[in-house]
């Protein structure tokens, strides 16, 4: 899907794999995403992923070792200084972004769950479509990093509220609805 864009500062046509599974070309293995590009994990554990329709593994998943997960979380950190320092307008032209490509690629998205869930097409297009309606949500981000002012809320007391940017986290996506948290 992002093959279409510059993703973490690497051209799609750089010789550098993009990061998508444009055409459904799933890997044998899953590799982890750290700092902008594809890395085999070194673990010796794997998950295999298997397409319920058929039983075939599609692909396996690495169980990631503790080093990897801190390089991953450095990595963050890092893109985190430049990250909180982008423009709320910045932030949501990307976002704008994602959610053409989220369009344009919708059928292929949902193709994909279906074979690692055995979720009907149908199904799976849904998936896609909520997980869409989340970034068009998210495209309403200079409004949704205003904060606020209450003038007079005690005597002579105002109270200001800011939003900013906090830090590295992470977040744990349902297995059975991938699409639905982008």
């Amino acid at each position: 899907m992002l093959s279409k864009v510059r993703c973490c500062g690497i051209s799609a046509n750089s010789g550098v794999r993009s990061l998508s599974y444009a055409g459904g070309r799933i890997p044998p293995t899953t590799q982890n995403v750290i700092n902008g590009q594809w890395v085999e994990s070194s673990t010796d554990r794997w998950i295999d992923v298997h397409n319920p329709a058929t039983n075939q593994v599609v692909t396996r998943v690495p169980q990631s070792t503790q080093a990897e997960m801190e390089q991953a979380v450095e990595s963050a950190k890092a893109a985190f200084s430049i990250w909180s320092r982008t423009t709320p307008l910045a932030r949501q032209q990307i976002m704008f972004k994602y959610q053409q490509l989220i369009k344009e690629n919708l059928t292929e998205v949902a193709k994909l769950i279906t074979t690692e869930q055995g979720k009907t097409l149908a199904d799976a297009e849904g998936d896609v479509m909520r997980g869409l309606q989340v970034v068009e949500n998210l495209c309403a981000n200079t409004s949704l990093m205003m904060g606020e002012t209450l003038t007079g809320i005690a005597k002579d007391m105002d109270l200001t509220s800011f939003k900013t940017p906090l830090g590295v986290c992470a977040g744990i996506a349902p297995f059975n609805f991938p699409a639905m948290i982008p």
